[in-house]
């Protein structure tokens, strides 16, 4: 009997998630450099979810704001790949959390962008990770995320 590969796309439909559409860049940069096998995203914000932590955001709302910025992500690596399976291991996470001088669940607001990796790749999905609060980010986002990512070597077997 032949095994059913179930994809990372198929994951996120079982989540009842759709990746977004790519968003534009916001500056002179594009959304992710590939060098090798690792692809460097650029930060992803979201167009939902504005403010700061520890005044008007609450940590429930900062996680689905980071897993919304993970879905923003997801979206430039399919753009990038054609397809999530390529992706070998998600490497690392960093987390830029919009913060009041007081707040320190940084982590929690990040467990929304690194629960859905896990969630969509498994083992794969597993990764290092900083979760760092910023006095400010751009267009008042509550949070922005940036990783870095293993792919499968294009080159492998050819030859």
């Amino acid at each position: 009997m032949e095994k059913v590969q179930v994809t990372p796309e198929d994951r996120l439909k079982e989540l009842g998630l759709s990746l977004p559409a790519p968003r534009p860049a916001a500056g002179n940069y594009v959304s992710c450099v590939r060098t090798g096998n690792l692809i460097f995203t650029s930060g992803q914000g979201t167009n939902e979810y504005r403010g700061r932590l520890g005044e008007d955001v609450s940590i429930e709302v900062g996680y689905d704001a980071a897993r919304q910025c993970m879905l923003n992500l997801l979206t430039v690596l399919k753009e990038e790949l054609g397809e999530l399976s390529k992706v070998k291991r998600i490497v690392k996470v960093l987390g830029f959390v919009n913060s009041s001088p007081d707040f320190t669940d940084q982590p929690k607001v990040m467990n929304g962008a690194s629960d859905l990796l896990v969630q969509v790749f498994g083992e794969r999905g597993k990764h290092g990770r900083s979760a760092v609060g910023m006095a400010q980010l751009p267009l008042n986002n509550a949070v922005e995320v940036e990783m870095v990512v293993e792919v499968e070597d294009e080159e492998a077997g050819l030859g």
